[in-house]
C-alpha cells in the first residue's frame, strides 16, 4: 500500500486533477459531471507530450501474441500481390466486419484501396516459410507467390492451404501514425481444420493443446 501512495503522490504532482482531497466535498452529481479542470489541463499536457519511445513501445507490441495472416489483394495490372500482417481482428458479427492494420506505403495497401477488395488467409503452422516470404520487403510480388498453392475466389487470389481465409470488400481506410486501419465487410468466407501460426516475442510459434475441428 506504502508503494501504491508514493506512486499516487508522485503522479499527483505530474497532474494536480489527481489529487481527491476536493473530490471528497463533492456531491454525487458533480462527481459524475466530469474531470477537475485542473485535471484536464494535466492529460491536455500528457497528450502533447511525446509519449514513450518507438523502441519501448515496440517492446510492448512484441509481448501481444496473435495469429499469422496474408493479406491479398490485385494490383492495377490484375496481379497478385500480398504481405503478412499479425494485427487482424473481427470488428464486427452484424455486419460481418474484420479489421486489418497494413504498412504505409505497401503495395498490398496500394492495391486494395485502387481495386476496394482483398482478401486474408490464416495460416497453419506448416505455412511458416510462407509468412516469412510474404513478410520479406525485399521480394517481390511475383516471388512471394512463387510455389504457393492459390485458388481465385471471387476473383481474388486465397492461400489453398490456409487454415481459413475470408475474402471482404473495402468498407474503410483510415491513416493512424506509420499504419493504416483497413475495415473490410465480409462477403465470403470457409474455415478448415490444423493448427494457427502464432506470433509472439518476434518469433513464430504453435499451440501445444489439441484443436478442435
Amino acid at each position: 500500500m506504502r508503494f501504491l501512495e508514493r506512486e499516487r503522490a508522485a503522479l499527483t504532482k505530474q497532474l494536480p486533477g489527481l489529487d481527491d482531497s476536493a473530490d471528497r466535498t463533492l456531491t454525487p452529481q458533480q462527481r459524475v459531471a466530469g474531470p477537475s479542470d485542473a485535471g484536464a489541463a494535466g492529460w491536455d499536457a500528457l497528450r502533447d507530450g511525446p509519449g514513450p519511445d518507438a523502441v519501448r513501445c515496440l517492446g510492448l507490441y512484441a509481448k501481444l501474441s496473435a495469429g499469422v495472416t496474408v493479406v491479398t489483394a490485385l494490383d492495377a495490372g490484375g496481379c497478385p500481390t500480398g504481405m503478412t500482417v499479425s494485427a487482424l481482428t473481427p470488428l464486427s458479427a452484424r455486419p460481418p466486419l474484420i479489421l486489418a492494420c497494413l504498412r504505409s506505403g505497401s503495395g498490398t495497401l496500394a492495391a486494395l484501396r485502387d481495386q476496394g477488395a482483398f482478401a486474408v488467409s490464416l495460416l497453419t503452422t506448416r505455412q511458416k516459410q510462407v509468412a516469412k516470404a510474404f513478410g520479406d520487403p525485399s521480394l517481390s510480388p511475383a516471388s512471394r507467390f512463387s510455389g504457393v498453392p492459390v485458388r481465385q475466389v471471387l476473383g481474388l487470389p486465397v492461400l489453398a492451404d490456409a487454415l481459413a481465409w475470408s475474402v471482404c470488400l473495402v468498407e474503410d481506410i483510415r491513416p493512424y501514425g506509420d499504419h493504416h486501419a483497413v475495415v473490410g465487410r465480409v462477403m465470403a468466407v470457409d474455415v478448415n481444420g490444423g493448427r494457427p501460426l502464432l506470433w509472439h516475442d518476434r518469433a513464430f510459434h504453435t499451440l501445444t493443446a489439441p484443436c478442435a475441428g
